[in-house]
């Protein structure tokens, strides 16, 4: 299997905030951005790994900005790094200015997407080879955060995350 580049499986969804899609301060409902940024992340994870994937979890979000009635808000979605059957997608949400057209960074968040078989089993999937100074940091950055993910989950001893480890020696 030949390992792809995070740009191989850039993802870029563009659209309005509509009137049905804000709160009562005529701000997007996070809902619905967490629908968009699941779309998005999850067509960048069937472009690196080429099969069935589902959501595995949402591992971080944060609502950074409020998106107004009317903002063109662009979502793009990368795999930062892929593990043995998963893949963690990093995603980017812009905000658009109605005047200026200046872009603003609203929102991230960071997803992963499991590859899966026709029956449901997980399946193998590509390596990412990160190209950027960003995609490198990523890429280094999800092994830390999936040891973080396992340890607190119990799923391994903290003298087994040593990449966590070296932050602190």
């Amino acid at each position: 299997m030949q390992a792809k580049t995070p740009e191989q499986s850039k993802t870029t969804m563009t659209d309005m905030v509509l009137p049905s899609e804000t709160n009562p301060l005529n701000n997007l409902f996070g809902g619905e951005l967490l629908a968009r940024m699941d779309r998005a992340a999850s067509i960048s994870a069937r472009r690196h790994s080429r099969r069935i994937v589902v959501t595995a979890s949402v591992n971080h979000v944060a609502f950074n900005r409020a998106v107004p009635l009317g903002s063109v808000v662009t979502v793009e979605a990368k795999v930062s790094r892929a593990f043995n059957t998963s893949m963690e997608i990093y995603i980017d949400v812009w905000m658009e200015d109605r005047e200026s057209g200046a872009r603003t960074k609203a929102n991230e968040a960071i997803y992963t997407f499991v590859a899966v078989d026709a029956t449901g089993r997980p399946v193998a999937v590509p390596e990412v080879t990160p190209e950027t100074k960003i995609e490198k940091e990523r890429f280094d950055a999800a092994l830390r955060r999936k040891q973080l993910s396992l340890l607190l989950a119990g799923k391994i001893k903290p003298n087994d995350a040593t990449e966590l480890r070296a932050l602190f020696d």
